[in-house]
């Protein structure tokens, strides 16, 4: 059999090492991976059978959100750590309930948002959505970035959107300082969206095999981290959570979407090992 050659990598892409957002690609099904994310996503697979449908619970908990907040009137959205674009994206999601929805994109891998400028220009949506390349890590840069599109009004609520990503800032950076001036330069009337990887509370008899996958991970290019409920919790202070407040992922509002993944793990959603919440400013 001829083997299909890899495409060509964007500029500045690492292929030394895997990396999370293609990774997650491949748990999910696309297309947008090399060989060393494949390979790395098979062993997990291998230690940890249950990933793939872990990882597919996850981006059904995003587009829960994003419908909630689309149906709340919100129509403007700011999604960092967005990833490689795959079945779901935000802009999808946000313009079936309402076609005016607008969407600005924010990875730092080069991979995500060649991408994702792609599907904008194939859906000839590029005019209205913006994709950039960045590390959510310098919040007013980003900030300005995006308001330089003129993609969103930063007079009118915004819908942040941190989903699968904060884990990826080691416990040892200011992680909550970084999301509070996101926060602070949000206008009245938005909502902070995200999950997070956990420890905290997991009735699992699998832990040991949890651990190899996390420190699979660590030897990546993007290692996470676990951050307990409470730790979580510090994310949304100050703001309004919607109920049903800081909760396992597949237990969101199951009722809003799509949930097939979630619903394998009925009896025990925190065998996902992600809590997440919607917080609103006041």
């Amino acid at each position: 059999m001829t083997q299909v050659p890899e495409p060509e990598a964007p500029e500045g892409i690492d292929l030394e090492r895997p990396n999370a957002a293609r990774i997650y690609d491949w748990f999910l099904g696309g297309t947008a991976n090399w060989a060393i994310d494949r390979e790395f996503g098979e062993r997990a697979v291998q230690t940890f059978p249950m990933i793939k449908t872990i990882a597919k619970a996850s981006r059904e908990f995003l587009g829960r959100g994003v419908r909630y907040l689309a149906e709340q009137g919100v129509d403007q959205f700011l999604d960092l750590g967005s990833g490689v674009p795959t079945v779901g994206n935000v802009h999808e999601i946000a313009t079936a309930v309402n076609p005016g929805a607008r969407c600005v994109y924010v990875d730092n891998e080069p991979v995500a948002v060649a991408h994702s400028q792609i599907l904008l220009e194939r859906e000839g949506v590029a005019y209205r959505h913006a994709v950039l390349q960045g590390d959510l890590r310098h919040p007013s840069e980003i900030w300005n970035q995006a308001m330089d599109t003129g993609v969103l009004d930063p007079k009118r609520p915004i819908g942040l959107i941190v989903v699968g990503v904060l884990y990826f800032l080691g416990r040892d950076e200011p992680a909550v300082e970084i999301i509070r001036q996101y926060l602070s330069m949000l206008p009245s009337g938005s909502y902070f969206l995200s999950s997070h990887l956990t420890n905290d509370g997991v009735q699992t008899p699998d832990r040991a095999l949890r651990e190899q996958i996390h420190q699979q991970y660590q030897r990546s290019s993007t290692p996470f981290h676990y951050r307990s409920r409470a730790e979580f919790g510090e994310f949304f202070a100050g703001l309004e959570l919607v109920e049903p407040g800081i909760v396992w992922v597949p237990d969101w509002r199951p009722e809003l979407g799509e949930s097939r993944a979630g619903a394998r793990m009925a009896g025990n959603p925190s065998f996902s090992g992600s809590i997440c919440g919607l917080g609103r400013k006041p």
